[in-house]
């Protein structure tokens, strides 16, 4: 196995492109053919999906009205994403001189959007595509394996909607909710609040 690669579930990132999409545009007025166009899903199969968030009682057509609940079932749909620990001493400063892509989440992300969360650790995702060029820059910058920073890759689509916040490139905040929840501890109630901020919803 590769040090780092994608993982090899793509059936299972359609449902979470979806959910992913539908809680980046509240409010939106989508429609269930476009969702299929920025999910990459087939028409048929966006349907099908959302009628059944739709019985559940978390959507009105492609309408969040549940949005706390909406987290947690993609909670439970996420896939986890591969990574690889790299200490470095001062990952802050290597991205915001690097050419490649990536998008900061968890503690950092958080610091960026909402200044909750002491920032301990910097955790971003990368494209699958430039996996060697990461790890090229972890091993000539810090030490691979443990640290205070992980690489992350899952699929490309974790850069739908990313933000730009003081220069550097974080995750959408639905992302970066989503991320907060599975990281737990003090993470969740940072995820809370985000949440609250960003959903009006104070039911988690």
């Amino acid at each position: 196995m590769a040090l780092l690669e994608t993982p090899d579930r793509e059936r299972g990132f359609n449902k979470e492109r979806i959910i992913r999409i539908l809680l980046n545009h509240v409010g939106d007025d989508l429609t269930k053919y476009r969702l299929a166009q920025l999910s990459e899903a087939s028409e048929p199969w966006t349907r099908q999906f959302t009628e059944t968030l739709e019985e559940r009682g978390l959507v009105e057509g492609t309408e969040v009205v549940a949005p706390a609940e909406l987290y947690r079932t993609w909670l439970d749909q996420r896939i986890e994403p591969n990574h690889v620990a790299v200490s470095l001493q001062q990952p802050m400063d290597l991205l915001a001189e690097t050419d490649l892509q990536y998008a900061l989440t968890t503690y950092q992300g958080e610091n960026l959007q909402q200044g909750f969360l002491f920032a301990s650790t910097t955790d971003f995702y990368i494209a699958p595509a430039e996996i060697d060029d990461w790890l090229t820059v972890g091993e000539e910058k810090g030490l691979l394996g443990g640290g205070n920073t992980r690489i992350r890759v899952i699929d490309d689509h974790v850069f739908y909607n990313q933000q730009t916040v003081d220069g550097f490139s974080t995750v959408s905040v639905p992302q970066l909710i989503l991320d907060l929840v599975a990281e737990g501890g003090p993470c969740e109630e940072a995820a809370e609040k985000l949440i609250d901020s960003y959903h009006g919803d104070r039911q988690w």
